[in-house]
């Protein structure tokens, strides 16, 4: 099988694992993590939030790419990737007044990754990269992938390793992705 055939699931996974490092929801996983000590339900959570959340993204990214014509597409691309590629140096806090809901494990997580998440970088890149590549499933299904590959290990080994992880080389590193992602749309445009 050639591999091609999975450009925009990887291409997705990748730049949300990425982007993820050091954000808000990572925090907010640690925070999960820490509370209920039940890995199992908060990465179901996760993946049930995250699936919702980066479908609604995507199907806008879809959407837009219909109505905008390629070059101003292409344009709101370039200067998208470049804004997060700024926004991924920023360190991510999590409002310390903000409670969690009082529900169990999953039904904690489900809400409040999916609220987490409106407005989140990675929504935005979900959104974004939806309006470049299809099929839409693969782009969700990428992304979907890439928060768990960055929120799975945190939720499993809890807050004794996060604090030993290399964030600030991680987000030069996403930074550095969307920059070139910005350049590559910018020379190659959409599609």
């Amino acid at each position: 099988m050639d591999m091609g055939t999975f450009t925009p699931a990887l291409v997705s996974a990748g730049t949300v694992a990425l982007a993820e490092i050091g954000d808000k929801t990572q925090l907010l996983a640690l925070l999960l993590a820490a509370r209920f000590r039940k890995p199992a339900p908060i990465v179901a959570g996760i993946l049930v939030a995250t699936l919702l959340n980066h479908a609604l993204a995507g199907l806008l990214g879809a959407e837009a790419a219909q109505w905008l014509t390629p070059d101003v597409l292409r344009w709101i691309v370039v200067v998208s990737f470049l804004a997060i590629a700024a926004w991924s140096l920023k360190p991510d806090t999590l409002d310390a007044d903000v409670p969690l809901p009082a529900h169990g494990a999953f039904v904690a997580t489900v809400i409040a990754f999916f609220l987490a998440e409106i407005g989140d970088k990675t929504q935005v890149a979900t959104v974004l990269l939806a309006a470049k590549y299809h099929p839409l499933w693969q782009v969700v299904a990428g992304t979907t992938i890439g928060m768990l590959l960055a929120n799975v290990p945190v939720v499993i080994l809890g807050s004794r390793f996060a604090s030993r992880l290399p964030l600030r080389a991680a987000r030069i590193t996403a930074a550095l992705l969307f920059l070139v992602l910005a350049v590559w749309v910018a020379l190659r445009g959409i599609g």
